[in-house]
């Protein structure tokens, strides 16, 4: 199977980088990404279905993967949600998805957003994963402006499979994730 670009450029740049830079003695200990998870809700439109058809379309255009539906786990009154009502879509992306979805999240979506200054390096949650969240999808060249009904925002997980923060981030930073000086 072919290796795409930023996974090449992982396996024999970034990841001797990380082992020199952390001390490791076995190549099996440098951080690496093990899956990215894009999450996706209709917002205050829960009780439409069109609304959701629509998260679930939009998902898979972004993603190049069927996403499945995520359904309400409490009720929430001022939605108008009830417990197991479906909210929106979820995918999670593995291997070449994973690294096509990441390079198009650094090079083309991210640079895309107005008044970009960089993601804040501190959204690691302890254990080495990054949370991003991303106001509007039309960042994405997959979705046209146009055919867009109401602005949605979306969640991107980034699971690497260390447990320590600061060897995710350099991860991250050596794979080009954009981090913002001001916040560091």
């Amino acid at each position: 199977m072919k290796k795409l670009a930023l996974e090449k450029k992982y396996l024999t740049e970034i990841r001797p980088k990380l082992i020199k830079d952390f001390n490791f003695t076995s190549p099996m200990q440098a951080p690496r990404l093990e899956k990215i998870i894009v999450n996706m809700t209709a917002g205050n439109e829960v009780t439409n279905s069109k609304a959701i058809e629509e998260v679930l379309n939009e998902l898979s255009q972004i993603t190049g993967q069927k996403p499945f539906k995520t359904t309400a786990k409490k009720s929430l009154a001022s939605w108008k949600l009830r417990e197991g009502m479906p909210m929106g879509g979820k995918v999670t992306l593995r291997r070449d998805r994973m690294w096509s979805f990441l390079t198009k999240l650094i090079e083309v979506a991210l640079p895309r957003v107005r008044d970009f200054s960089g993601v804040s390096p501190k959204s690691f949650d302890g254990r080495g994963n990054f949370a991003l969240g991303i106001k509007e999808e039309i960042i994405f060249p997959e979705i046209s402006f146009d055919k867009i009904r109401k602005l949605k925002g979306m969640d991107v997980i980034i699971v690497t499979s260390t447990n320590n923060d600061k060897e995710a981030l350099a991860l991250l930073k050596y794979l080009g994730m954009p981090f913002s000086k001001a916040n560091n």
